[in-house]
């Protein structure tokens, strides 16, 4: 099998854009579920459902892969999960290290959908000598001080990090510095790194202040529909009677 390293996704150079790459993986999802209940063929209005876009943004960002589907057929469900499974390079080996070890590092080591979805966990490393040799998920801990080593043995181009923020800048510039081009940051900071390299940032807490922003909306909706209730701007009903709009999430 083609290790990450020698082989790249095709998605840039056929000029997809990266609002349909973020979508892929969503398809892949509701099609992955279809396949594992054989359904052999998928609408684009179903499919659309399953995957929370609508359908005429489907049959566009579909239409990038070459695939437009049969009329009053649909799409060929196990042959979609293969043609985006190619494009996001899921049908290659992509070993990943995990940098940092706690609870959170811990629990992404222990997640079972990485191996089926293309992803070897080759190495977890740890800046406490104390997690040195104990196994997680199967897999023994090894210590910072050979991150480079083990980025050059096990030909890694992508790397997560999982450590508190003071020490996360410093493993995205070792990692960097390794060979590393691609990183899935779920450390608390944003992280400042060369061109050529790929950053996603995982923020548990700035999805949780979103939610909380819809809920304090509802919340107000609900209440401006009460009987006595003083009506909000018409024109933005997020807004207040004098227009202010209200600070919901910190600075």
């Amino acid at each position: 099998m083609a290790t990450g390293r020698t082989h790249r996704p095709a998605t840039r150079s056929r000029g997809i854009p990266e609002a349909t790459v973020a979508r892929l993986p969503l398809y892949l999802r509701a099609l992955t579920a279809l396949s594992e209940r054989s359904v052999p063929t998928v609408s684009s209005e179903e499919l659309a459902a399953a995957a929370g876009v609508n359908s005429a943004k489907l049959r566009k960002d579909f239409s990038y892969l070459g695939s437009y589907g049969t009329r009053g057929v649909g799409y060929d469900v196990e042959y979609l999960v293969y043609q985006i499974s190619r494009e996001l390079g899921l049908t290659q080996d992509w070993p990943v290290v995990i940098v940092g070890i706690g609870n959170l590092g811990a629990a992404l080591a222990n997640y079972g959908g990485f191996a089926s979805r293309g992803f070897r966990v080759a190495a977890l490393i740890d800046a406490d000598p104390n997690m040195a040799g104990k196994p997680v998920a199967g897999i023994p801990v090894q210590h910072t001080d050979d991150l480079e080593r083990i980025i050059h043995d096990n030909d890694v181009s992508i790397g997560v990090i999982a450590t508190p923020a003071g020490a996360a800048q410093q493993v995205c510039d070792r990692l960097v510095a390794a060979g590393v081009t691609s990183i899935l940051n779920f450390a608390p900071t944003v992280l400042s790194v060369p061109d050529g390299v790929d950053v996603r940032k995982v923020d548990l807490s700035i999805e949780l202040q979103i939610l909380a922003f819809h809920e304090q909306r509802k919340a107000g909706e609900e209440a401006a529909g009460e009987p006595g209730a003083v009506a909000g701007n018409p024109e933005d009903p997020g807004q207040g009677p004098d227009g202010d709009v209200p600070a919901v999430m910190p600075a």
